[in-house]
């Protein structure tokens, strides 16, 4: 039976899309799903849900200024994002304004870029005037999600563990963790493994299609380090409980999963998860937010969690006034 994009909708007062992350991000709200009951809980008190030798693993890229806003020189405004560097300062750009080969676009602090090819959707750009990976840091914006409305600062939309530059969106799951809350569960035994899968632009398309079958996710690159699959392979090989935090480093995790363990490398993923979708690494429980109606993201946590359990969760959090999308309230969801 196909599955109806139409039958992952909800109704979300305008109020409850959180603008800003909390003062203390560990003070948000988390709602834990255990079996057929919810609990509601401090995102804090995480800790009482895992404990010695437990595996969290956390997808640690770091989003960039990827957002370039200039003027071509009749004075048209145009606005850049830049999608994946294909060879040095030239990138795949998504665009808004009107580009044609040939067209220059011109910058601050002297940086310039010239359309090379236009594709579907997006446009081959190559720079001039600065190496663009360093100019970026002080001529671009953090992309965030048109649903949010203000300036948003490179900081506040990183996760406390970010380090490895590339995504043009955050893994926003990985927001309510400090620093102090880290530590308290590394004295408690819990191991940390860090993985990289840097969001794509992808993230913000919508899913048009009701048939969800006939929807193509973007290609994205990720890597693990043999160390990071070590600490997970080893976990698989004991029995010990492993969870992701957020929806990327699921799919990170399975996209590396080959013969019962967690394959380093680099490599690409266009891996789309929904209902129907049979999991291959053992996960106890993952870490996630309050995702869009009729999105990518939540068809992947209905495919972990079962639809009407999370629709059940999320008519709960709307009710009970949790704050949703990137900068909301957390949810853990568990499996064993």
């Amino acid at each position: 039976m196909a599955v109806k994009l139409s039958d992952f909708d909800y109704h979300l007062p305008r109020e409850l899309i959180a603008q800003k992350p909390l003062p203390r991000r560990d003070a948000s709200r988390l709602m834990v799903l255990r079996g057929s009951a919810i609990e509601h809980r401090i995102f804090r008190e995480i800790v009482e849900y895992l404990g010695k030798g437990d595996v969290l693993v956390f997808n640690n890229s770091r989003v960039i200024p990827a957002r370039l806003r200039g003027k071509k020189p009749t004075g048209g405004a145009v606005e850049l994002l830049l999608v994946r560097e294909l060879k040095e300062n030239l990138w795949e750009c998504m665009f808004r304004g009107r580009l044609v080969e040939g067209t220059r676009v011109h910058f601050a602090h002297g940086l310039s870029a010239e359309v090379e090819q236009k594709r579907e959707g997006t446009a081959v750009m190559r720079f001039y005037g600065g190496d663009i990976k360093r100019e970026m840091w002080k001529i671009g914006e953090v992309p965030v999600p048109p649903y949010i409305k203000r300036r948003v600062s490179s900081d506040e939309y990183q996760t406390v563990y970010a380090s490895v530059n590339g995504s043009v969106a955050a893994p926003t799951a990985g927001f309510h963790f400090t620093v102090e809350l880290l530590d308290k569960l590394r004295s408690m035994g819990v191991e940390f493994a860090f993985i990289t899968l840097h969001v794509g632009p992808g993230t913000f398309l919508p899913v048009r299609h009701e048939d969800v079958e006939k929807h193509r996710m973007h290609e994205e690159q990720f890597s693990i380090h043999p160390a990071e699959a070590d600490i997970i392979n080893s976990a698989l090989e004991e029995g010990r409980r492993i969870f992701a935090v957020g929806t990327t480093t699921v799919r990170a995790l399975e996209s590396a999963f080959h013969g019962g363990r967690i394959k380093p490398g680099v490599a690409t993923t266009s891996l789309f998860i929904y209902p129907g979708y049979e999991f291959r690494v053992p996960y106890a429980g993952l870490i996630t937010n309050f995702h869009l109606p009729r999105s990518t993201l939540i068809l992947l946590v209905s495919a972990f969690a079962g639809k009407d359990r999370i629709l059940r969760a999320y008519r709960e959090a709307v009710r009970l006034r949790y704050r949703f999308y990137s900068f909301g309230d957390a949810m853990l969801i568990l499996r064993q």
